[in-house]
């Protein structure tokens, strides 16, 4: 063959191979903008809380025992003016008092472990029920109520429950702490690859974590401690950030 008719063959061929790979870098170059802009990284922030609870529900029972269900009625009765004497007397006022209406149990004779069915007498029952900002000072009676057993009163004081009432506004506020700890990480973690973060792409709030203070303990529908007079509560997000 001509060395005229190879040159006619050759430069077709260069040019078509240089048009691949100038087509490869292009598009090669492409991918990699698009895929620069579509990357992200996600991080998770938190933020944690000292509050004191600002509510108190406080709930006790009394009760009575008689063969009669008249004379049991009578002693509860009595009973009733016992306790709210003695609960406003330590400065509850009586319309705070939500008194239960009365329960009535049938007592049963037990022979070999087992109801005979003979009726041996009655327990009437009521309890009272304490809502309360007042929290110290129902705490305290909550602790000595059990005085009126010295007045022959079969009382029962239950654990108080102790509840913060502003939870919704402090959302708000611990949501914004804890998405500025998920972006100071988010951006630790670009410098050290030679990237910085971009706008927030999604966000998603965790439940919260109520617990009393000190407390290690978690649950994955979240914690919500009524036990406690001072908690801590932690918020936890999850946020995307873009990367440029």
């Amino acid at each position: 063959m001509s060395e005229e008719k190879r040159r006619s063959f050759v430069i077709p061929a260069v040019i078509w191979a240089v048009g691949v790979i100038a087509v490869a870098v292009i598009i090669s170059t492409t991918w990699i903008r698009v895929a620069n802009r579509n990357a992200t990284i996600t991080v998770t922030g938190s933020a944690k809380k000292e509050i004191t609870s600002d509510l108190i529900v406080w709930r006790s029972r009394f009760s009575r025992q008689s063969k009669t269900l008249e004379a049991s009625y009578n002693a509860l009765k009595t009973d009733l003016e016992k306790v709210k004497k003695y609960l406003t007397t330590k400065g509850i006022p009586e319309k705070d008092l939500v008194v239960s209406a009365i329960q009535t149990r049938k007592l049963q004779e037990y022979r070999n472990g087992m109801e005979t069915g003979v009726i041996t007498g009655y327990e009437l029952s009521q309890q009272i029920e304490i809502t309360s900002k007042d929290v110290n000072k129902i705490g305290t009676i909550s602790r000595e109520s059990t005085e009126l057993i010295n007045e022959g009163v079969e009382f029962e004081s239950y654990p108080p429950e102790y509840l913060y009432t502003k939870l919704a506004d402090l959302k708000v506020s611990m949501l914004s702490e804890a998405t500025k700890d998920a972006k100071a990480r988010a951006e630790q973690i670009a410098q050290s690859s030679g990237s910085s973060i971009g706008p927030v792409r999604s966000a998603r709030m965790g439940v919260l974590q109520i617990t009393s203070k000190n407390s290690n303990m978690v649950s994955d529908y979240g914690m919500n401690d009524t036990s406690s007079l001072e908690k801590e509560i932690t918020a936890v997000v999850s946020v995307s950030f873009m990367i440029e």
